[in-house]
Protein backbone atom coordinates (compact mmCIF):
# COMPACT_ATOMS: atom_id res chain seq x y z
CA UNK A 1 0.00 0.00 0.00
CA UNK A 2 3.23 2.24 0.92
CA UNK A 3 4.01 1.69 -2.58
CA UNK A 4 1.48 2.41 -4.33
CA UNK A 5 0.57 5.18 -2.88
CA UNK A 6 3.79 6.49 -3.60
CA UNK A 7 3.44 5.70 -7.04
CA UNK A 8 0.11 7.06 -7.36
CA UNK A 9 1.50 10.69 -5.72
CA UNK A 10 3.94 10.64 -8.62
CA UNK A 11 1.96 12.86 -11.53
CA UNK A 12 0.93 15.04 -8.54
CA UNK A 13 4.67 15.44 -7.38
CA UNK A 14 6.13 16.54 -10.89
CA UNK A 15 3.03 18.49 -11.63
CA UNK A 16 3.73 20.58 -7.92
CA UNK A 17 7.65 20.75 -9.06
CA UNK A 18 6.92 21.79 -12.30
CA UNK A 19 4.78 24.90 -10.99
CA UNK A 20 7.29 25.60 -8.43
CA UNK A 21 9.77 26.20 -11.34
CA UNK A 22 7.70 28.45 -12.94
CA UNK A 23 6.50 30.67 -10.05
CA UNK A 24 9.98 31.06 -8.99
CA UNK A 25 11.31 31.79 -12.24
CA UNK A 26 11.81 35.66 -11.92
CA UNK A 27 10.91 36.56 -15.70
CA UNK A 28 7.31 35.57 -14.21
CA UNK A 29 5.81 38.40 -13.29
CA UNK A 30 3.64 36.55 -10.54
CA UNK A 31 7.19 35.05 -8.66
CA UNK A 32 7.94 38.97 -7.39
CA UNK A 33 3.68 39.08 -5.91
CA UNK A 34 3.19 37.71 -2.17
CA UNK A 35 0.36 35.22 -4.09
CA UNK A 36 3.60 33.86 -6.17
CA UNK A 37 5.58 32.89 -3.51
CA UNK A 38 2.89 31.87 -1.30
CA UNK A 39 2.14 29.28 -4.23
CA UNK A 40 5.70 28.33 -5.08
CA UNK A 41 6.04 27.42 -1.28
CA UNK A 42 3.21 25.44 -1.12
CA UNK A 43 4.26 23.79 -4.04
CA UNK A 44 7.81 22.68 -2.53
CA UNK A 45 6.05 21.64 0.69
CA UNK A 46 4.10 19.39 -1.57
CA UNK A 47 6.63 17.83 -2.85
CA UNK A 48 9.36 17.26 -0.28
CA UNK A 49 6.79 15.66 2.20
CA UNK A 50 5.20 13.20 -0.39
CA UNK A 51 8.89 12.45 -2.27
CA UNK A 52 10.99 9.29 -1.18
CA UNK A 53 14.81 10.56 0.20
CA UNK A 54 17.79 8.20 -1.16
CA UNK A 55 20.90 8.41 1.15
CA UNK A 56 22.40 11.33 1.39
CA UNK A 57 25.99 12.04 0.70
CA UNK A 58 28.54 12.15 3.27
CA UNK A 59 29.77 15.49 2.31
CA UNK A 60 32.92 15.42 3.83
CA UNK A 61 36.07 16.37 1.46
CA UNK A 62 38.50 17.86 4.08
CA UNK A 63 39.17 18.08 7.60
CA UNK A 64 41.27 20.69 9.58
CA UNK A 65 44.28 18.70 11.39
CA UNK A 66 46.94 20.29 13.30
CA UNK A 67 46.62 23.40 11.70
CA UNK A 68 46.19 22.27 7.69
CA UNK A 69 43.24 21.94 5.47
CA UNK A 70 43.56 17.75 4.68
CA UNK A 71 41.94 16.52 1.80
CA UNK A 72 39.76 13.28 2.59
CA UNK A 73 38.65 10.44 0.65
CA UNK A 74 36.34 7.66 1.80
CA UNK A 75 37.23 4.46 0.57
CA UNK A 76 35.58 1.26 1.04
CA UNK A 77 37.93 -1.53 2.81
CA UNK A 78 35.69 -3.88 3.96
CA UNK A 79 32.15 -5.60 2.57
CA UNK A 80 29.74 -7.84 3.90
CA UNK A 81 26.14 -7.98 1.85
CA UNK A 82 24.26 -6.03 4.88
CA UNK A 83 27.38 -3.56 5.70
CA UNK A 84 30.51 -2.06 4.10
CA UNK A 85 33.25 -0.69 6.50
CA UNK A 86 34.05 2.70 5.42
CA UNK A 87 37.50 4.50 5.64
CA UNK A 88 37.82 7.97 5.92
CA UNK A 89 41.29 8.44 4.87
CA UNK A 90 43.35 11.87 5.05
CA UNK A 91 45.84 12.93 3.07
CA UNK A 92 48.22 14.72 5.07
CA UNK A 93 50.68 16.32 3.35
CA UNK A 94 53.26 15.76 6.15
CA UNK A 95 52.45 13.20 8.66
CA UNK A 96 51.32 14.28 12.11
CA UNK A 97 53.54 13.88 14.85
CA UNK A 98 50.64 13.66 17.69
CA UNK A 99 49.13 10.16 17.81
CA UNK A 100 45.96 9.25 15.76
CA UNK A 101 44.50 6.71 17.21
CA UNK A 102 41.82 4.31 14.83
CA UNK A 103 38.59 4.85 15.95
CA UNK A 104 35.75 2.74 14.45
CA UNK A 105 32.29 4.63 14.57
CA UNK A 106 29.43 1.83 14.58
CA UNK A 107 26.56 3.60 12.93
CA UNK A 108 23.34 2.48 14.51
CA UNK A 109 21.03 0.07 12.73
CA UNK A 110 17.62 1.52 13.46
CA UNK A 111 15.78 3.27 10.41
CA UNK A 112 18.34 6.15 9.14
CA UNK A 113 21.66 5.90 7.10
CA UNK A 114 25.00 6.08 8.58
CA UNK A 115 25.68 9.74 7.51
CA UNK A 116 23.33 10.90 9.92
CA UNK A 117 26.82 10.50 12.16
CA UNK A 118 28.21 13.22 9.51
CA UNK A 119 28.69 15.55 12.41
CA UNK A 120 30.46 12.75 14.68
CA UNK A 121 32.80 11.85 11.84
CA UNK A 122 33.57 15.68 11.27
CA UNK A 123 34.59 15.87 15.03
CA UNK A 124 36.97 13.24 15.30
CA UNK A 125 38.58 13.72 11.78
CA UNK A 126 41.21 16.15 12.88
CA UNK A 127 42.99 13.73 15.42
CA UNK A 128 41.78 10.36 14.70
CA UNK A 129 41.77 7.95 11.88
CA UNK A 130 38.12 6.95 11.12
CA UNK A 131 36.09 4.25 9.97
CA UNK A 132 32.42 3.97 9.54
CA UNK A 133 30.06 0.95 9.79
CA UNK A 134 28.24 2.02 6.37
CA UNK A 135 25.22 -0.75 7.15
CA UNK A 136 23.03 -1.22 3.93
CA UNK A 137 19.42 -0.85 3.54
CA UNK A 138 17.43 -4.49 3.75
CA UNK A 139 15.36 -4.10 0.37
CA UNK A 140 18.51 -3.30 -1.24
CA UNK A 141 19.81 -6.83 0.11
CA UNK A 142 18.55 -10.03 -2.12
CA UNK A 143 16.77 -12.54 0.02
CA UNK A 144 19.41 -15.33 -1.45
CA UNK A 145 22.32 -13.62 0.38
CA UNK A 146 20.22 -15.02 3.76
CA UNK A 147 19.11 -13.47 7.26
CA UNK A 148 20.75 -10.82 9.50
CA UNK A 149 19.88 -11.38 12.87
CA UNK A 150 21.41 -9.90 16.07
CA UNK A 151 24.33 -13.00 16.27
CA UNK A 152 24.94 -11.78 12.32
CA UNK A 153 25.55 -8.42 13.27
CA UNK A 154 27.78 -9.38 16.50
CA UNK A 155 30.02 -11.29 13.44
CA UNK A 156 30.40 -8.89 11.42
CA UNK A 157 31.40 -6.90 14.34
CA UNK A 158 34.42 -9.28 15.15
CA UNK A 159 34.90 -9.91 11.43
CA UNK A 160 35.91 -6.52 11.74
CA UNK A 161 37.83 -6.36 14.74
CA UNK A 162 40.06 -8.71 13.23
CA UNK A 163 40.20 -7.18 9.93
CA UNK A 164 41.68 -4.17 11.90
CA UNK A 165 44.09 -6.73 13.99
CA UNK A 166 42.82 -5.21 17.60
CA UNK A 167 44.58 -1.73 16.80
CA UNK A 168 41.72 0.09 17.29
CA UNK A 169 39.07 1.63 19.77
CA UNK A 170 35.44 1.27 18.98
CA UNK A 171 32.66 3.86 19.59
CA UNK A 172 29.37 2.56 19.49
CA UNK A 173 26.60 5.25 18.68
CA UNK A 174 22.91 4.28 20.58
CA UNK A 175 21.67 1.10 19.65
CA UNK A 176 25.02 -0.95 18.58
CA UNK A 177 25.85 -0.31 22.13
CA UNK A 178 24.68 -3.84 23.10
CA UNK A 179 26.01 -5.68 19.73
CA UNK A 180 29.18 -3.85 20.73
CA UNK A 181 29.45 -5.12 24.22
CA UNK A 182 28.48 -9.15 22.95
CA UNK A 183 30.91 -8.85 20.49
CA UNK A 184 33.63 -7.76 23.27
CA UNK A 185 32.17 -9.76 25.43
CA UNK A 186 32.78 -13.05 23.66
CA UNK A 187 36.28 -12.04 22.07
CA UNK A 188 36.99 -11.42 25.91
CA UNK A 189 35.85 -14.70 26.72
CA UNK A 190 38.04 -16.40 23.74
CA UNK A 191 41.44 -14.84 24.51
CA UNK A 192 40.98 -13.31 21.06
CA UNK A 193 43.99 -10.75 21.12
CA UNK A 194 42.23 -8.67 18.23
CA UNK A 195 40.10 -7.27 21.05
CA UNK A 196 39.67 -3.22 20.46
CA UNK A 197 41.78 -0.97 23.12
CA UNK A 198 38.67 0.76 24.38
CA UNK A 199 35.10 0.95 24.12
CA UNK A 200 32.84 3.96 24.33
CA UNK A 201 28.93 3.39 24.11
CA UNK A 202 26.75 6.60 23.44
CA UNK A 203 23.53 6.86 24.64
CA UNK A 204 22.80 2.81 24.54
CA UNK A 205 20.17 0.67 25.58
CA UNK A 206 22.59 -1.17 27.74
CA UNK A 207 19.84 -2.09 30.90
CA UNK A 208 16.34 -0.75 29.66
CA UNK A 209 15.35 -1.18 33.32
CA UNK A 210 17.04 1.79 34.29
CA UNK A 211 15.10 4.95 33.55
CA UNK A 212 12.33 3.33 31.16
CA UNK A 213 11.23 5.62 28.57
CA UNK A 214 8.09 5.51 26.06
CA UNK A 215 10.16 3.24 24.02
CA UNK A 216 10.65 0.84 26.34
CA UNK A 217 6.84 1.34 28.15
CA UNK A 218 5.69 0.20 24.01
CA UNK A 219 7.75 -2.83 24.16
CA UNK A 220 7.18 -3.93 27.26
CA UNK A 221 3.36 -3.01 26.90
CA UNK A 222 2.69 -4.55 23.35
CA UNK A 223 4.67 -7.91 23.98
CA UNK A 224 6.81 -9.15 21.01
CA UNK A 225 3.84 -11.30 19.55
CA UNK A 226 2.36 -7.51 18.86
CA UNK A 227 5.15 -6.52 16.77
CA UNK A 228 5.53 -9.79 15.15
CA UNK A 229 1.86 -9.01 13.87
CA UNK A 230 1.84 -5.49 13.13
CA UNK A 231 4.96 -3.95 12.47
CA UNK A 232 6.93 -6.75 9.87
CA UNK A 233 6.14 -6.77 6.09
CA UNK A 234 7.39 -8.51 3.01
CA UNK A 235 9.79 -6.28 0.26
CA UNK A 236 7.65 -5.68 -2.71
CA UNK A 237 9.30 -6.18 -6.25
CA UNK A 238 10.85 -4.48 -8.03
CA UNK A 239 13.45 -4.15 -5.38
CA UNK A 240 16.19 -5.83 -5.35
CA UNK A 241 15.48 -7.25 -1.58
CA UNK A 242 11.77 -8.59 -2.72
CA UNK A 243 10.32 -11.26 -0.76
CA UNK A 244 12.46 -10.39 2.38
CA UNK A 245 11.08 -9.86 5.73
CA UNK A 246 11.15 -6.59 6.86
CA UNK A 247 10.75 -4.06 9.39
CA UNK A 248 9.94 -1.26 6.88
CA UNK A 249 12.07 2.45 7.14
CA UNK A 250 8.44 4.37 6.79
CA UNK A 251 6.99 2.96 10.00
CA UNK A 252 10.17 4.00 12.17
CA UNK A 253 10.08 7.45 10.85
CA UNK A 254 6.18 7.43 11.35
CA UNK A 255 7.36 6.44 15.48
CA UNK A 256 10.21 9.40 15.56
CA UNK A 257 7.96 11.67 14.17
CA UNK A 258 4.94 10.71 16.05
CA UNK A 259 6.61 11.14 19.27
CA UNK A 260 7.14 15.08 18.03
CA UNK A 261 4.58 15.73 15.96
CA UNK A 262 3.70 19.33 16.72
CA UNK A 263 7.47 19.87 16.53
CA UNK A 264 7.70 18.96 13.00
CA UNK A 265 4.55 20.09 11.85
CA UNK A 266 5.71 23.66 12.99
CA UNK A 267 9.26 23.41 11.65
CA UNK A 268 7.25 22.68 8.19
CA UNK A 269 4.82 26.10 8.54
CA UNK A 270 8.34 27.62 9.10
CA UNK A 271 9.39 26.43 6.24
CA UNK A 272 6.48 28.02 4.40
CA UNK A 273 7.20 31.76 6.01
CA UNK A 274 10.81 31.27 5.21
CA UNK A 275 10.26 30.63 1.75
CA UNK A 276 7.31 33.05 1.32
CA UNK A 277 9.29 35.69 2.69
CA UNK A 278 12.69 34.55 0.79
CA UNK A 279 14.87 33.57 3.99
CA UNK A 280 17.37 31.20 1.64
CA UNK A 281 19.27 30.53 4.90
CA UNK A 282 16.79 29.18 7.20
CA UNK A 283 15.21 27.19 4.57
CA UNK A 284 18.41 25.82 3.35
CA UNK A 285 18.65 24.51 7.19
CA UNK A 286 15.52 23.30 6.98
CA UNK A 287 15.95 21.26 3.98
CA UNK A 288 19.52 20.19 4.97
CA UNK A 289 17.87 18.69 8.32
CA UNK A 290 15.27 17.13 6.94
CA UNK A 291 16.94 15.66 3.62
CA UNK A 292 18.93 13.08 6.56
CA UNK A 293 15.93 13.00 8.54
CA UNK A 294 13.44 11.59 6.26
CA UNK A 295 16.18 9.42 4.78
CA UNK A 296 14.95 6.11 5.90
CA UNK A 297 16.08 2.47 5.26
CA UNK A 298 14.58 -0.92 5.93
CA UNK A 299 15.49 -3.25 8.86
CA UNK A 300 15.70 -7.14 8.36
CA UNK A 301 12.77 -8.49 11.02
CA UNK A 302 14.84 -10.93 12.56
CA UNK A 303 17.24 -8.45 13.63
CA UNK A 304 14.83 -6.21 14.44
CA UNK A 305 12.37 -8.47 16.74
CA UNK A 306 16.10 -10.15 18.31
CA UNK A 307 16.81 -6.37 19.47
CA UNK A 308 13.27 -5.93 20.78
CA UNK A 309 12.90 -9.01 22.57
CA UNK A 310 16.50 -9.36 24.25
CA UNK A 311 16.83 -5.80 25.00
CA UNK A 312 13.31 -3.85 25.87
CA UNK A 313 11.34 -6.83 27.12
CA UNK A 314 14.15 -9.51 28.48
CA UNK A 315 16.54 -7.46 29.15
CA UNK A 316 18.78 -10.48 28.46
CA UNK A 317 22.51 -8.56 28.19
CA UNK A 318 22.27 -7.46 32.09
CA UNK A 319 20.91 -10.81 33.18
CA UNK A 320 23.56 -13.07 31.54
CA UNK A 321 21.40 -14.74 29.51
CA UNK A 322 22.05 -13.41 26.07
CA UNK A 323 23.24 -16.02 22.95
CA UNK A 324 25.22 -15.45 20.60
CA UNK A 325 24.73 -18.41 18.30
CA UNK A 326 23.81 -20.45 20.86
CA UNK A 327 26.89 -19.30 23.00
CA UNK A 328 26.29 -17.48 26.20
CA UNK A 329 27.52 -13.77 26.37
CA UNK A 330 29.09 -12.73 29.78
CA UNK A 331 29.93 -9.03 30.22
CA UNK A 332 31.43 -9.82 33.08
CA UNK A 333 34.27 -11.84 31.13
CA UNK A 334 35.64 -8.27 29.98
CA UNK A 335 39.05 -6.95 31.07
CA UNK A 336 41.48 -6.12 28.65
CA UNK A 337 39.12 -3.52 27.10
CA UNK A 338 38.66 0.09 28.68
CA UNK A 339 35.31 1.18 29.12
CA UNK A 340 33.17 5.05 28.67
CA UNK A 341 30.08 5.96 28.42
CA UNK A 342 28.30 8.99 27.38
CA UNK A 343 24.45 9.76 28.17
CA UNK A 344 22.67 13.24 28.29
CA UNK A 345 20.80 14.73 30.58
CA UNK A 346 17.27 14.86 28.52
CA UNK A 347 17.77 11.70 26.17
CA UNK A 348 14.02 10.22 25.87
CA UNK A 349 15.10 7.96 24.46
CA UNK A 350 18.26 5.94 26.34
CA UNK A 351 17.11 7.24 29.94
CA UNK A 352 19.92 8.52 32.26
CA UNK A 353 21.78 5.06 33.81
CA UNK A 354 20.79 3.27 30.99
CA UNK A 355 24.60 3.36 29.01
CA UNK A 356 26.22 3.89 32.30
CA UNK A 357 24.72 0.17 33.26
CA UNK A 358 27.60 -0.68 31.56
CA UNK A 359 29.77 -0.39 34.62
CA UNK A 360 27.88 -2.09 36.89
CA UNK A 361 27.79 -5.60 33.98
CA UNK A 362 31.65 -5.61 33.83
CA UNK A 363 32.93 -5.64 36.95
CA UNK A 364 36.33 -7.24 35.83
CA UNK A 365 37.55 -3.79 33.79
CA UNK A 366 39.75 -1.65 35.92
CA UNK A 367 39.35 1.33 37.62
CA UNK A 368 41.88 3.16 35.61
CA UNK A 369 40.24 2.32 32.41
CA UNK A 370 36.57 3.59 33.15
CA UNK A 371 35.13 6.70 32.45
CA UNK A 372 31.85 8.10 32.55
CA UNK A 373 29.86 11.31 31.73
CA UNK A 374 26.88 13.07 31.48
CA UNK A 375 26.08 16.03 29.00
CA UNK A 376 23.86 18.76 30.62
CA UNK A 377 21.25 19.88 28.46
CA UNK A 378 21.13 17.45 25.52
CA UNK A 379 18.93 14.87 24.34
CA UNK A 380 19.06 11.85 22.60
CA UNK A 381 20.48 13.31 19.44
CA UNK A 382 22.56 16.14 21.27
CA UNK A 383 25.11 13.28 22.87
CA UNK A 384 26.59 12.40 19.33
CA UNK A 385 25.91 15.52 17.48
CA UNK A 386 25.73 18.99 17.60
CA UNK A 387 27.67 21.85 19.18
CA UNK A 388 27.81 20.49 22.72
CA UNK A 389 29.10 17.20 21.20
CA UNK A 390 32.30 19.36 19.56
CA UNK A 391 32.95 21.30 22.37
CA UNK A 392 32.31 19.39 25.45
CA UNK A 393 32.04 15.36 24.46
CA UNK A 394 34.57 14.84 21.49
CA UNK A 395 36.87 16.53 23.47
CA UNK A 396 36.77 14.11 26.56
CA UNK A 397 36.06 10.98 24.14
CA UNK A 398 39.43 12.07 22.54
CA UNK A 399 40.82 12.15 25.88
CA UNK A 400 40.11 8.90 26.98
CA UNK A 401 41.15 6.86 23.48
CA UNK A 402 44.71 8.89 24.08
CA UNK A 403 44.84 7.87 27.94
CA UNK A 404 44.37 4.17 26.56
CA UNK A 405 46.53 4.44 23.45
CA UNK A 406 49.61 5.66 25.66
CA UNK A 407 48.49 5.23 29.21
CA UNK A 408 51.00 7.35 31.84
CA UNK A 409 53.24 7.82 28.83
CA UNK A 410 54.55 4.25 28.27
CA UNK A 411 54.23 2.43 25.56
CA UNK A 412 50.67 0.18 25.80
CA UNK A 413 51.81 -3.82 26.79
CA UNK A 414 48.73 -6.52 26.35
CA UNK A 415 48.16 -10.59 26.32
CA UNK A 416 48.84 -11.60 23.15
CA UNK A 417 50.21 -8.21 21.24
CA UNK A 418 51.08 -8.58 18.00
CA UNK A 419 52.40 -6.17 15.43
CA UNK A 420 50.20 -2.90 13.99
CA UNK A 421 49.16 -4.11 10.78
CA UNK A 422 49.43 -2.28 8.11
CA UNK A 423 46.70 -0.28 6.91
CA UNK A 424 43.39 -1.70 5.17
CA UNK A 425 43.28 -1.93 1.75
CA UNK A 426 40.34 -3.02 0.04
CA UNK A 427 41.71 -5.62 -2.39
CA UNK A 428 43.67 -7.19 0.59
CA UNK A 429 40.79 -9.08 0.88
CA UNK A 430 39.10 -10.56 -2.44
CA UNK A 431 36.43 -12.55 -1.18
CA UNK A 432 34.48 -9.89 0.47
CA UNK A 433 31.39 -12.19 1.65
CA UNK A 434 33.50 -14.07 3.10
CA UNK A 435 33.32 -14.58 7.22
CA UNK A 436 36.74 -14.01 8.86
CA UNK A 437 37.99 -17.78 8.94
CA UNK A 438 39.33 -16.72 12.41
CA UNK A 439 35.94 -15.87 13.66
CA UNK A 440 34.22 -19.31 13.48
CA UNK A 441 37.39 -20.73 14.25
CA UNK A 442 36.92 -18.83 18.04
CA UNK A 443 33.04 -18.99 17.91
CA UNK A 444 31.68 -21.76 16.86
CA UNK A 445 27.63 -21.61 15.64
CA UNK A 446 26.52 -24.35 17.17
CA UNK A 447 27.04 -24.68 21.31
CA UNK A 448 29.53 -28.23 22.01
CA UNK A 449 28.40 -31.04 23.10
Amino acid sequence: MYEIGYAALNPSRAVADASRLFLKNPINPVSHTTMGKSMAAACELFERTTRRYGKPDWEITHTVANGQSVPVHINTVWQRPFCNLLHFERAFEHPPRTPQPRLLIVAPVSGHHATLLRGTVEAMLPTHDVYVTDWVDAKLVPLSEGRFGLSDYVDYLISIFHRMGGDCHVMAVCQPAVPVMMAVARMEAEDDPFVPKSMILMGGPIDTREAPTAVNALAKDRGIDWFKRNVLTTVPWPHPGALREVYPGFLQLNGFMSMNLDRHLQAHWDLFHHLVQGDGDSAEKHRDFYDEYLAVMDLTAEFYIETVENVFVTHSLPRGEILHHSQPVKPDAIHRVALMTVEGEKDDISGIGQTKAAHKICPRIPEDKRAHYEQPGVGHYGVFNGSRFRSEIAPRIADFILSQELPRGAARQRPNERPAPAPLVADEEPDVFALNKNVTAFYPRIAPT
